[in-house]
């Protein structure tokens, strides 16, 4: 336990030019931390003049000066600890340089708008009204700024994204670093968005119009550039068209791409080793292509005796190293959800036949339609054979069809073009399940961590440049929860890479599982989640104070607790 003891006092400071002398009055918190002493400025109270500054010290100094509140009393006082928080943090990733280099209007709202979605997402006009309930709209100059303003700088960060990805991709790509591409879509609210079409609905939102956007990221998961397209736009296309941006912008002479294996498919292996043989490339088999495999001998249960990894090669993948991989928790989490699914359709079909059987379905169309409706639902077709005549209905599982599946239970092949002598087989499983990185990115952009969803814009701009800020938002969201996670039920100490099974499942390190099952850190201070933990530095607040005869005001923090002043020191371990 790291000792803290603080105490706030007041500080002069005095400077002399040429012939005069500037004073200024500091309200100072100081700590003691590990045997050193540190300091921080909480306020500069010079306003307030010489005699009232000595009534603040003289009550600091637990002098009989009377309530200093009643001296000076508070007209405001607003959250202020996250802001300060996530203020340090985008000054530790240099954001604003990373957005334009020289101070502007439109920077500071941008800015404004980012840290904003941090702490409380939403649209544009509800982010203009929410940062005055707290620190955000001082902290960042943008108090007077109206929403027509924001929608201007949004148009002004459009223009500048281009720069903005390059300045990520020169901080965190390299040749031959592995990029994680994946594509997902968001519905949009309105009828007027230029980019919003219906295509495969991944938000389960029937009779909704969509965008899709690509997001491509480092091997851990921090974003570089986001692409965006209208709503049908298909997986292969939009690959292609950012594949395409990516070596153009970045000017990247190797390339290795990661994706899964919807978005890298046989057709494309095929394109980029006529177009581009120099591309490197990471991916997987589908379920088809694993069971012909098994089918024709050249995959075998076999190779797993031993081993849950084993390469191998194949005359239908020229060209190709193969990985294949058995995790057994998979194989039986798979047996299981496939019989729990059979047995919901076999139920379905069971009643379908009571009411042939009773007479109250005799057509042939109409039994075929309620049969294909049943099996639609749990996608269990392929498994069951069919006997639909008119006045009769019987069903059976197909048996064959049902052991092809289980042969290959837990199995998975990672596919790749890259040399042996540049990565071994294990590397391309890990690299493959670091996809696992970019899931994590649309989950918190899509639900209640960043709010993407739903799209209200309606210029194809503005709705590239929102998405954009939602980005940002998250690069610095992804960098905080890795400098707090001694704080948060995070996994702070996991296994690195190299010490980790590739195909094993992932296990939570000892100090995960006792932080979860405590809910102490191994300081004894009290473990958060991300949020938890913003809304406790909230309660630091920033109180604006007015002197009473000559309306002056300043301002003044609260002190942190030690926990929270914890948590504001891990800030500064940020690095972009």
């Amino acid at each position: 336990m790291v000792e803290r003891r603080s105490g706030v006092h007041v500080v002069t400071t005095v400077r002399r030019y040429k012939d005069r002398e500037y004073r200024a009055h500091l309200l100072r918190h100081s700590y003691r931390e590990g045997g050193k002493v540190k300091k921080e400025t909480l306020g500069n109270i010079t306003v307030l003049g010489d005699e009232l500054v000595a009534v603040v010290r003289a009550g600091l100094q637990g002098k009989q000066v009377g309530v200093i509140d009643a001296l000076l009393p508070p007209v405001r006082s607003r959250p202020h600890g996250h802001v300060r928080a996530i203020e340090r943090a985008m000054e530790r990733l240099g954001m604003a340089r990373l957005l334009a280099s020289r101070s502007s209007r439109e920077r500071s709202i941008i800015l404004a708008l980012v840290a904003q979605r941090v702490l409380s997402p939403g649209s544009k006009l509800a982010c203009t009204r929410k940062w005055h309930a707290t620190s955000v709209a001082d902290v960042f100059g943008v108090a007077d700024v109206r929403v027509d303003e924001a929608f201007d700088a949004m148009d002004w960060l459009c223009e500048r994204q281009g720069a903005i990805e390059g300045r990520l991709a020169a901080r965190h790509l390299t040749a031959g670093t592995p990029l994680l591409f994946d594509l997902s879509s968001s519905y949009v609210e309105g009828k007027h968005n230029e980019l919003a079409a219906f295509g495969h609905n991944r938000d389960k939102k029937r009779g909704k119009r969509q965008v899709n956007y690509g997001v491509l990221t480092d091997p851990i998961g921090r974003p570089v550039a986001l692409r965006v397209f209208t709503g049908n736009t298909s997986d292969p296309a939009a690959l292609r068209a950012m594949l395409q941006g990516v070596r153009e912008q970045f000017d990247l002479q190797q390339l290795l791409l990661v994706g899964d294996r919807g978005m890298i498919t046989s057709k494309h292996v095929r394109e980029f080793q006529e177009s581009d043989p120099s591309l490197q490339w990471i991916s997987a088999l589908r379920g088809k292509e694993i069971q012909k495999l098994m089918l024709e001998g050249e995959l075998q249960a076999s190779l797993f005796e031993q081993t849950n990894l084993a390469e191998f090669a194949s005359a239908a993948f020229p060209g190709e190293r193969l990985v294949a991989c058995r995790n057994p928790v998979l194989a039986a989490e798979r047996a299981h959800h496939r019989e729990a699914l059979l047995h919901a359709a076999s139920e379905k079909l069971d009643a379908i036949a009571r009411g042939v059987a009773a007479g109250r379905l005799r057509v042939e169309k109409t039994i075929a339609l309620k049969v294909g409706a049943a099996l639609a639902q749990h996608k269990m077709s392929k498994h069951f054979v069919l006997d639909i005549r008119e006045g009769h209905f019987t069903y059976q599982r197909n048996l064959e069809s049902i052991a092809r599946e289980t042969a290959t239970d837990g199995i998975y092949v990672i596919r790749s073009n890259t040399p042996a002598a540049t990565r071994s087989a294990a590397e391309l499983v890990r690299a493959y399940k670091d996809l696992r990185f970019i899931e994590q990115l649309f989950r918190a952009l899509k639900g209640v961590d960043l709010a993407a969803r739903p799209i209200h814009h309606r210029k194809a701009d503005r709705t590239e440049a929102h998405l954009f800020i939602c980005l940002l938002a998250y690069y610095v969201r992804w960098h905080l929860e890795r400098a707090w996670a001694t704080l948060t039920y995070r996994d702070h100490d996991p296994l690195s890479p190299d010490e980790r099974d590739p195909v094993a499942p992932a296990e939570r390190s000892n100090a995960a599982d006792r932080k979860a099952s405590t809910h102490t850190t191994a300081d004894s201070e009290t473990v958060h989640s991300f949020k938890t933990l913003l809304e406790d530095l909230g309660t630091v607040v920033r109180n604006t104070h007015q002197h009473p005869q000559t309306g002056v005001t300043f301002t003044l923090d609260t002190v942190p607790t030690p926990h929270q002043q914890h948590a504001l020191e891990l800030v500064e371990t940020i690095n972009p």
